[in-house]
């Protein structure tokens, strides 16, 4: 780590505070959350204590991107052979949840088992940060998305009342993702399911939950598709202008079609939807896909044409793996 940005970690550490329950705004939270939910405002008080300012955490938000990757470059590290071999070995020792859900949300296996290979490599890499600290000091001591985090923080409050666990126990990733899946508290609340009805929500270590939970994510706003194409017009500058951070928006085949987009096969019940069209750069060069609607469901769990995009590839390399 560069000697600035320590620096910078230092400064940030020295000016928080040893308890987050002295400051105003993390009072005005508590009572907001004692009147609006029932919480006891001594009980959160004496909660709030006990969190920690994680520096780490800021800086890990803050880590400044040069340039964004190209896909290539982000992709190498999903789709290498060891990841793909342990997502067979994944799918087969789970099979049986795995099937269960694809019957019940329609989400085939290979999709939910590259999500979690890509978000913790199978459950290998969950976090180690206390869910309540990483939330607490973003909630807090990261104003640009202060909101959203305060809002996180209050569902996981909810959810640990709900769950009936200590709000110090859970672990997770730096910014308060959970468990295989990596759902953020508000997720957990709205889409994770008791899939192997046990009588408890367990995201971090029942693999039968994390395989629910995410097919019902996706079945909820579909499930992603895209197909390969190529850009033959003469003059390609009608199209290429229509790219906006490498994805072009919905239109119909015909008009892709009209404007030198070829080389496509597609199912054909989703022949007569809108698809877009979307750039992603091979160390030879771009290449396009045609990408259908429901692929931009992937970009609602992580909002990246690359993330939704090396997802999908990494599902038919799991898929062809284990099948062979």
């Amino acid at each position: 780590m560069c000697a600035a940005l320590l620096f910078v970690i230092a400064s940030v550490a020295l000016s928080a505070p040893v308890h987050y329950a002295q400051r105003p705004e993390v009072r005005a939270f508590i009572d907001r959350m004692s009147a609006e939910h029932g919480f006891s405002a001594r009980a959160l008080r004496q909660l709030f204590a006990e969190a920690r300012y994680q520096p780490q955490v800021v800086a890990a938000m803050t880590r400044p991107v040069v340039s964004p990757p190209k896909y290539y470059e982000f992709a190498s590290r999903f789709l290498d052979p060891a990841r793909i071999d342990a997502g067979a070995e994944f799918w087969r020792a789970h099979a049986s949840p795995l099937e269960r859900a694809q019957q019940k949300f329609g989400v085939p296996p290979e999709i939910v088992v590259a999500i979690l290979g890509v978000e913790t490599y199978y459950g290998r890499n969950t976090g180690n940060y206390r869910v309540l600290d990483a939330l607490t000091t973003l909630a807090f001591d990261y104003p640009r998305r202060a909101d959203f985090f305060r809002g996180e923080l209050e569902q996981f409050l909810l959810l640990a009342r709900e769950q009936g666990i200590s709000p110090l126990a859970p672990k997770g990733s730096y910014a308060g993702a959970i468990g295989l899946p990596q759902f953020m508290p508000g997720s957990i609340r709205a889409y994770a399911l008791d899939f192997d009805a046990d009588g408890r929500i367990d995201l971090a270590n029942d693999v039968d939950d994390a395989v629910g939970s995410v097919a019902h994510y996706l079945a909820r706003h579909g499930w992603p598709v895209m197909t390969s194409a190529r850009v033959d017009a003469q003059d390609p500058d009608p199209v290429l202008r229509r790219f906006e951070g490498g994805v072009a928006e919905p239109r119909s085949l015909a008009e892709w079609t009209h404007d030198g987009i070829t080389g496509f096969s597609i199912p054909g019940d989703l022949a007569s939807d809108p698809v877009g069209l979307l750039m992603l750069e091979a160390e030879s060069g771009p290449t396009y896909w045609l990408v259908f609607p429901n692929w931009r469901v992937l970009t609602r769990y992580n909002h990246s044409r690359l993330y939704a995009s090396v997802v999908w590839q990494l599902a038919q390399s799991l898929r062809e793996a284990v099948a062979r």
